[in-house]
């Protein structure tokens, strides 16, 4: 008891003493999962003004399916790209489908209270879309 009780004092303070999350940072940033849960991806800042949605998890179906579509590896693959937001909280960019092994062009909003990611992703400007509800993580 006399090593944990230093030990677990030491753990609370260096708690205390992370970064709280800035109230300035957009919703979109964290980790998402797909309806499916066989993928979750991070949206992170990447570039100056945009963000991009990276691959952290997969299941053994989705990476498979995706080397066989676009003969890359699902895991640190970027889905979301060049996405910039608009005035409106919908951030445009790109999304790329590694199944099809095609990239078209999308939007991501975030909707629900920040519990929820909206993603669209169009084939013709905006007449052949798609969209999922992606949720946060944790």
């Amino acid at each position: 008891m006399r090593v944990l009780a230093p030990l677990l004092a030491l753990a609370l303070g260096l708690a205390a003493q992370a970064p709280a999350a800035r109230a300035d940072e957009p919703q979109i940033f964290g980790t998402w999962q797909n309806p499916k849960n066989s993928v979750h991806l991070e949206i992170r800042r990447c570039g100056q003004g945009e963000a991009c949605g990276v691959v952290v998890w997969a299941s053994p179906k989705a990476q498979a399916d995706a080397l066989k579509g676009s003969g890359q590896p699902l895991l640190g693959s970027t889905l979301f790209r060049e996405l910039r937001p608009g005035s409106d909280g919908v951030w445009k960019g790109k999304v790329f489908v590694p199944d099809l092994n095609k990239t078209f062009s999308g939007s991501a909003q975030v909707v629900e209270g920040g519990g929820a990611l909206q993603a669209k992703g169009c084939f013709i400007g905006n007449l052949l879309c798609k969209s999922q509800t992606w949720r946060r993580v944790g």
